[in-house]
C-alpha cells in the first residue's frame, strides 16, 4: 500500500504542508500517525477520495501509478503482442512510436518510464535513438530495451546505452514480464 507524507501531498495539490496538516488534524483527510511521532501519514486511496471530494485534479497521482512505456517499432505484430501482454487497463500505458523523428516528439510528451527500440527499424536510426536518449539528462535514468535483429552481429551495440536487450524473434510475453519487472520496481507496482 502507498503512503504519502504531509509533505508530498502538500506538493499534489500544490498547498503548504501545514495546510495538508490542518484537513488531517481536522478529520477532513484521512490517514494515520506514525506510533511514537508526530508524523502523518496519508494511504492513497484516502488521498484519492479526498482529491475527488473536494474537485482537485488527480492526474499527477494517477501518472505515478501508471508505467509509461514507449515503443518505437514499425512491426504491427510485435506492438500488438506487447499490448495484449500488458495489463493495460491497470498499470501501464503504451504509446507506440514509428521512426526516431516520432520517438522524439513521444518522449517529449509522454514522458516514459521505459522505451523499447526495434532495431529493424534500422540500425542507423535505432543506434541514433539510444545514444540521444542518453545524452539528454532528463531520459538518463529512463529504461531502454533493444530489440535486435538475429543476424548474428551485435558489435555495433554500445551496451552502455542500453539497459537489455532481446533477440528477435522472442516471446512476447518474456518481454511483458521483464517490463512489468524492470518498471514496476522503480514505480512501486509489484
Amino acid at each position: 500500500m502507498k503512503v504519502f507524507t504531509t509533505g508530498q501531498v502538500a506538493k499534489i495539490c500544490k498547498v503548504a504542508p501545514r495546510t495538508v496538516s490542518k484537513w488531517f488534524d481536522s478529520g477532513r483527510l484521512k490517514g494515520y500517525r506514525i506510533p511514537g511521532s508526530q508524523d502523518r501519514r496519508i494511504p492513497r486511496e484516502y488521498l484519492i477520495k479526498f482529491l475527488k471530494e473536494h474537485g482537485m485534479p488527480t492526474t499527477e497521482l494517477e501518472d505515478a501509478a501508471v508505467a509509461k512505456v514507449l515503443v518505437v517499432a514499425q512491426d504491427q505484430v510485435l506492438i500488438e503482442n506487447l499490448r495484449r501482454e500488458l495489463p493495460l487497463e491497470r498499470q501501464f500505458k503504451v504509446e507506440v512510436a514509428a521512426s526516431g523523428f516520432d520517438a522524439g516528439i513521444q518522449a517529449e510528451s509522454f514522458h516514459p518510464d521505459c522505451i523499447v527500440v526495434d532495431f529493424s527499424i534500422g540500425r542507423t536510426e535505432a543506434l541514433q535513438i539510444c545514444q540521444n536518449l542518453r545524452r539528454n539528462s532528463e531520459f538518463a535514468d529512463i529504461i531502454l530495451i533493444a530489440l535486435l535483429p538475429d543476424d548474428g552481429s551485435t558489435n555495433y551495440i554500445d551496451r552502455s546505452n542500453i539497459n537489455e536487450t532481446f533477440r528477435k524473434p522472442f516471446d512476447a510475453s518474456l518481454l511483458a514480464e521483464r517490463l512489468k519487472t524492470l518498471v514496476g520496481v522503480r514505480k512501486e507496482l509489484i
